[in-house]
């Protein structure tokens, strides 16, 4: 059975997080943590969140399929279920030509991975693959319980939605800024991944099906596509825009935040959510 992963979801990379944020990231509310920026086969940084906290569910955002040996992340899947029951859902994804070694035949390559963690016990409904295009998403909705997309606006997630049909999960990330200055919240996001990965060609090529023009993908994006790929203000003002996925078809939201003190933005941001639905925060 697939785990319940909250409405709202927080993203860190492993080097923003500590078995400290992670309490905080539980206490503010999140029902998933999300553990960004390829991380090792063994998985380690999974658990050690995990033993750090009681209810908070860990996922990857994602394994990569050409530097994690999928036999060594299968057995490290039944380590962590067996020490933590119905807590773990494993993110996976192809990585990007301009970043991996070897990489080639990115559908094909992505099947046979997921042919050996199920070979290995893995369960299809705790996986999820980083997926934006429509073979992609159709793989996602046939071999696992869903896909956590990144760099993607609300329209993405109403279309992912009608690929997936209302059996899958659907996960997408969110950056999000917490400053009320247009101009410096928009450099923010240009110069972290909103801005910077637009250069990707798996990320460039879903914005273009989206109707994204050249232009707007020029340089650090045009301003149009930074407020659509980032929601920046007050908190309440970034909780109700990041509620747009929820609303388009999403299972959950999840948070990449940006700027000097991301765990500070996560608290930020969900004390507004929070607020603004009913039930509140889970256990309250």
């Amino acid at each position: 059975m697939t785990i319940e992963m909250g409405l709202l979801g927080a993203h860190l990379r492993e080097h923003e997080v500590s078995p400290e944020a992670a309490r905080v990231v539980e206490e503010a509310g999140y029902g998933t943590l999300w553990l960004d920026a390829s991380p090792p086969a063994d998985l380690l940084p999974v658990q050690r969140l995990l033993d750090a906290t009681t209810r908070l569910r860990v996922a990857t955002s994602v394994v990569n399929v050409w530097t994690a040996d999928p036999v060594t992340v299968a057995a490290s899947y039944h380590r962590i279920e067996a020490a933590h029951p119905g807590r773990f859902l494993l993110g996976v994804g192809i990585g990007h030509r301009e970043v991996d070694t070897g990489y080639t035949a990115p559908y094909d390559t992505l099947v046979s991975y997921l042919d050996v963690l199920n070979s290995r016990g893995v369960p299809a409904d705790r996986i999820v693959l980083a997926a934006l295009g429509p073979r992609m998403l159709r793989l996602a909705r046939d071999r696992t319980a869903g896909t956590v997309p990144c760099l993607v606006p609300p329209v993405h997630t109403r279309g992912a939605r009608a690929i997936l049909g209302a059996g899958r999960m659907l996960l997408p990330g969110h950056f999000a800024v917490l400053d009320d200055d247009i101009e410096r919240a928009r450099a923010t996001a240009r110069s972290g991944p909103p801005g910077q990965a637009l250069r990707v060609a798996n990320y460039a090529a879903n914005l273009r099906r989206l109707g994204y023009t050249d232009q707007d993908l020029a340089g650090s994006g045009s301003d149009a596509l930074i407020d659509a790929l980032t929601a920046h203000g007050d908190a309440a003002t970034v909780a109700a825009r990041l509620t747009a996925h929820l609303e388009a078809g999403a299972n959950q939201v999840g948070v990449y935040p940006l700027g000097d003190d991301p765990v500070t933005v996560l608290r930020g941001v969900a004390d507004a959510f929070f607020a603004a639905h009913t039930p509140s925060r889970p256990g309250e």
